[in-house]
């Protein structure tokens, strides 16, 4: 929301920015609560940086879309122009990276030995594209924050079935974190409802 107000001005009531806030609280205690017991309890400030950076780059990319559709047009921009202006700059950047590391012998050296990699790669591409094309249509025809919603339901949902599937226990904490961020997104779910049916 912040990153929208900056790029392109976009007004949200003070409504929006308190569910968000007891969203995001809630995702942060369920996370926090799901974490074992013997882990590492020490932040470090690296990946704090790193977290932060990546929490801003991944906000600015939704609503720079947002801001492309409605520059341009709907119509005139597809979700697979967005894949491969998105694509294209992730390869730049990987590839920047690896000749900066001088990884990229060990890549060819473990590629060479193990080609059986490139058929997971092959899976990995189509199962990402796919997402990539809901992901994009998301954003064209609902929004950044919609998407960022379904995203962060996703997260938590994906965490409750790896507790149920591996047998890891839930915390009485997480539980009252999900069901803050649950009980949000049906409150939003719902006074969209009576918006809508007033409108009509």
């Amino acid at each position: 929301m912040i990153m929208g107000r900056l790029l392109q001005g976009t007004v949200y009531p003070f409504s929006q920015y308190m569910e968000a806030a007891f969203i995001t609280t809630g995702v942060a205690v369920f996370s926090l609560a799901s974490k074992s017991g013997d882990s590492e309890k020490t932040t470090n400030l690296t990946g704090l940086l790193l977290l932060l950076t990546y929490i801003s780059c991944d906000s600015f990319t939704s609503q720079y879309q947002t801001k492309l559709y409605n520059r341009y047009g709907r119509v005139n921009i597809d979700q697979y122009q967005m894949m491969l202006g998105v694509n294209v700059s992730a390869i730049a950047i990987t590839v920047s990276g690896l000749i900066l590391s001088g990884e990229i012998p060990i890549v060819y050296e473990f590629l060479w030995e193990n080609p059986n990699v490139f058929q997971y790669n092959v899976i990995t591409a189509i199962t990402s594209a796919t997402g990539q094309l809901f992901i994009f249509y998301t954003i064209k025809e609902f929004g950044p924050i919609v998407f960022t919603m379904i995203m962060t339901t996703r997260q938590m949902i994906s965490i409750c079935i790896s507790s149920l599937l591996f047998g890891h226990t839930i915390s009485f904490t997480a539980v009252v974190g999900a069901c803050m961020v649950f009980g949000i997104l049906f409150f939003q779910i719902r006074r969209k409802y009576i918006a809508r049916n007033q409108r009509k």
